[in-house]
């Protein structure tokens, strides 16, 4: 009976998997099959480079909105990263233990927020303390990359506190009989042990800022344009996707696809520089 059970939780696992491709795979093909024609209509060098998106002259250049999605993807994990990283090392070493489950609650409620109430939550706070500080009309690269750098908070403070937990506690204690102070150990013991599972956090963080839409609609300006200052309007791949397919039509849609694309093998290249980076660290 056992045998029979563990044949059929085997076979439920294939399935599962075998389903999880084949979405995969159907939406890759979806992709493809969409935007590939109007790429080659346009011309790669000139969908890829050409710095006009005019629709109405049939200028499809993505360039403005490639910058603009590495720019506020950086400008978040430069917030992002750092922060996320020190809290997850405090959550998992140095937090009394009174503090750390309304701290835990509080960071797993962040995951749970619409990103209409992060968009709410920059436009009202964020786009006038950037407008007074910062100049300009508050809506640009840096507003957008503040912003994005708190929503992907938690995903990196649960990812790399896990990894974090995950090293033998013999790493920290080897660091302490060695005489290192308790924060030494964690930093040059601890944290370099754990340092895949943290990049594996900090590329969820990538995907969850190059993916988001509504909240960076909001703030970002909207502007097809290469910003040349962080007060500047930027436009991304995603709102410009969310922005023109309503009424896009003919090679107008298809060139919506064609950025899909080239956002899907953006996400795609990072998956596989993290999985070429992990065979090497355990080789």
């Amino acid at each position: 009976m056992s045998k029979l059970k563990e044949k059929l939780a085997g076979g439920l696992f294939l399935l599962t998997a075998c389903l999880s491709i084949t979405a995969v795979i159907l939406i890759c093909l979806f992709l493809l099959a969409g935007g590939l024609p109007a790429i080659q209509e346009i011309g790669w060098g000139d969908f890829l480079l050409g710095t006009v998106w005019r629709p109405a002259n049939n200028l499809f250049g993505n360039l403005p909105m490639i910058i603009g999605s590495l720019y506020v993807t950086a400008g978040a994990l430069l917030l992002g990263v750092p922060l996320g990283l020190l809290t997850a090392v405090f959550m998992a070493y140095f937090c009394p233990p009174r503090l750390y489950r309304p701290l835990k609650a509080l960071i797993n409620l962040m995951v749970g927020i619409p990103s209409v109430v992060y968009g709410f939550f920059g436009l009202v706070v964020l786009v006038p303390l950037v407008r007074d500080f910062c100049g300009g009309r508050g809506f640009g690269v840096l507003t957008a990359s503040l912003l994005l750098g708190v929503m992907i908070l938690p995903t990196i403070i649960g990812v790399a506190e896990s990894a974090i937990r995950a090293v033998p506690g013999s790493y920290y204690e080897g660091g302490l009989a060695l005489g290192a102070s308790p924060e030494r150990s964690v930093f040059f013991a601890v944290l370099p042990a754990a340092k895949s599972g943290i990049l594996a956090g900090v590329l969820l963080g990538v995907g969850r800022a190059v993916g988001e839409t509504m909240a960076v609609k909001m703030i970002a300006g909207n502007q097809p344009v290469i910003p040349q200052s962080l007060t500047d309007g930027v436009r991304t791949l995603t709102t410009n996707i969310v922005l023109e397919m309503g009424y896009a039509a003919d090679l107008h849609r298809q060139a919506l696809f064609g950025s899909a694309v080239v956002l899907f093998v953006f996400i795609l290249l990072l998956n596989i520089s993290l999985s070429v980076y992990k065979r090497r660290e355990l080789k």
